[in-house]
């Protein structure tokens, strides 16, 4: 398959990149700096870029058959390039007739608050994240307003832990029985099965172990 992965130097977007390049897709990775990207293979295109340029973001999606959003910000707490930058990537898949869009959120956006826990709700996004949680909640509101197909991620806290393939998805928002962590090779997992899975389709998918 043809993927364009945008956001794909993030901690995340590596994971993405060199599992689906191990799994014999065709991978464009898009990024403002390709430098940080420590993957060489002969079915990886590098196109360095900005999101926020339409024109860009256009030529790169162009005869591809999937986009994997996983934007992110660093350390920037009050960036909206998630939302900003998703935006960019809708509008130009929507120009283009590219309908397949799976988009990394996390988890406590919208009915998956239940699942957080106090410190979470109250202090990392009631407080130190708290214009980063905003800007995924308007990322969503995008992504689920858009006429594509897509498929929201929500994981959990991130850690370095390795590829398991065991975890849980799709649990309810009453479901307290979670760590609120997952790895982020197991992200990647997730969102590179969602190219054949359609079960997630047009909804936003909880992830943890």
């Amino acid at each position: 398959m043809q993927l364009v992965i945008f956001g794909a130097t993030g901690t995340v977007g590596a994971q993405v990149v060199q599992q689906a390049l191990e799994q014999g897709h065709t991978v464009t990775a898009f990024a403002r700096n390709l430098s940080k990207l420590d993957i060489q293979h002969p079915q990886l295109n590098l196109t360095q870029g900005d999101v926020m340029d339409a024109s860009a973001v256009e030529q790169a999606i162009r005869g591809k058959d999937a986009v994997v959003c996983v934007l992110g910000a660093g350390k920037n707490l009050k960036s909206t390039i998630r939302s900003e930058g998703t935006r960019q990537i809708i509008q130009a898949m929507e120009k283009v007739g590219l309908r397949r869009l799976i988009c990394l959120s996390t988890l406590g956006t919208g009915d998956s608050w239940g699942n957080l826990d106090f410190y979470w709700k109250y202090v990392m996004f009631g407080f130190i994240l708290r214009q980063v949680f905003a800007d995924h909640e308007r990322q969503e509101a995008l992504v689920r307003n858009s006429n594509l197909d897509w498929t929201i991620v929500r994981p959990g806290a991130l850690t370095d832990g390795p590829l398991t393939g065991e975890y849980r998805h799709n649990f309810p928002s009453s479901d307290r029985n979670i760590t609120l962590q997952i790895s982020r090779a197991d992200v990647a997992d997730f969102i590179l099965k969602q190219l054949s899975d359609q079960s997630s389709l047009y909804q936003a998918a909880s992830l943890s172990y």
